[in-house]
C-alpha cells in the first residue's frame, strides 16, 4: 500500500472534481477576474476628478500670484515716480537756497549797471555771474506799468495817480526772482491807485452826456443862457474872439 505525501503545491491547486478534464477546470479559474472588471472605470473617474481639482487649485493659485505681481509692479511704478518727483523738488530747493544767497550780489550788479559803473573786468565778472544763475533757472521779473499782483509783488510805497485805472506798479525798487513757478523773492515796488472818487468817462460817453450830439455852438449858447446872459451876446463874444467886427 502506497501512502501519498502532501506537497506544498497541493494547497495552491484549485479543487478539481475527480474525473474532470483540464478544459473544464479552466473556466472555473477565470471566474474571479470577471467579477473585478466593472471596478476599473470607477477608479479612473476618481483619478480624473482628483486631477481636475488639483488643476483648479493650481489655476486659482496662479491667478492670486498674478494679481500680487501686478499690484507689486504698480506700487513699484508709483514709488519710482515719487522718487523722481522728490529728486526734482530737492534739486529746486537746493538751487533756491544757493541763489537766495546770491541775490544781494545781483542787486549790486544791477545798481552798478544803472549808474554806469559796470565797466572793465567787473563787467565781465558780472555778466558771467548772470549767465551762470540764468542756466540754473533763475528768472528776474517786475516791470513798471504792470498791474499789482500781491502774490509776486511787495508794495513798499503807495500813492494816488489820475492816469491809472487800477492799482499799478509805477516804480520797481527791487526786482523779483523766481525758479520755474517758485518765487524766491517778490518784486518790491511802489504802487499807485486811482484818485478816490475819480471816474474815468470815455469820450463818446462824455459827448452823449453833454447834449447827445449837439454842436459846439449850441452847447455854448446853452451854457451862456445858464450863466445868465442872452444867447446873442454869446454869439457876439464868439465873433469878437474870431477877429470879426463887434457891432455891439
Amino acid at each position: 500500500m502506497t501512502e501519498e505525501t502532501p506537497g506544498f503545491g497541493d494547497a495552491d491547486r484549485p479543487d478539481v472534481p475527480s474525473g474532470a478534464t483540464p478544459d473544464e477546470a479552466a473556466p472555473q479559474a477565470a471566474e474571479p477576474s470577471t467579477e473585478e472588471g466593472p471596478a476599473a472605470p470607477a477608479g479612473d473617474a476618481m483619478r480624473e476628478a482628483g486631477l481636475t481639482a488639483q488643476l483648479d487649485q493650481a489655476r486659482s493659485a496662479l491667478g492670486e500670484r498674478t494679481a500680487d505681481l501686478q499690484r507689486l509692479q504698480a506700487e513699484y511704478q508709483n514709488y519710482r515716480r515719487r522718487v523722481e518727483r522728490d529728486k526734482v523738488t530737492v534739486k529746486e530747493i537746493a538751487s533756491a537756497n544757493l541763489l537766495s544767497e546770491l541775490l544781494p550780489t545781483l542787486d549790486d550788479v544791477g545798481r552798478a549797471r544803472d549808474h554806469g559803473e559796470l565797466v572793465g573786468g567787473f563787467k565781465s565778472v558780472a555778466e558771467s555771474l548772470e549767465t551762470v544763475v540764468a542756466k540754473m533757472g533763475l528768472q528776474q521779473f517786475g516791470k513798471e506799468g504792470e498791474p499789482f499782483d500781491p502774490t509776486i509783488h511787495e508794495a513798499l510805497m503807495h500813492s494816488y495817480a489820475p492816469d491809472v485805472t487800477e492799482t499799478t506798479c509805477v516804480a520797481i525798487l527791487q526786482p523779483g526772482y523766481r525758479i520755474g513757478e517758485r518765487v524766491i523773492r517778490p518784486a518790491r515796488v511802489a504802487v499807485a491807485e486811482p484818485q478816490p472818487g475819480a471816474q474815468t468817462v470815455k469820450p463818446d460817453a462824455a459827448e452823449g452826456a453833454d447834449g447827445e450830439g449837439e454842436t459846439p455852438d449850441a452847447a455854448d449858447k446853452a451854457e451862456a443862457k445858464d450863466a445868465g446872459r442872452p444867447a446873442d451876446q454869446a454869439d457876439k463874444a464868439e465873433s469878437k474872439e474870431n477877429g470879426g467886427p463887434d457891432k455891439g
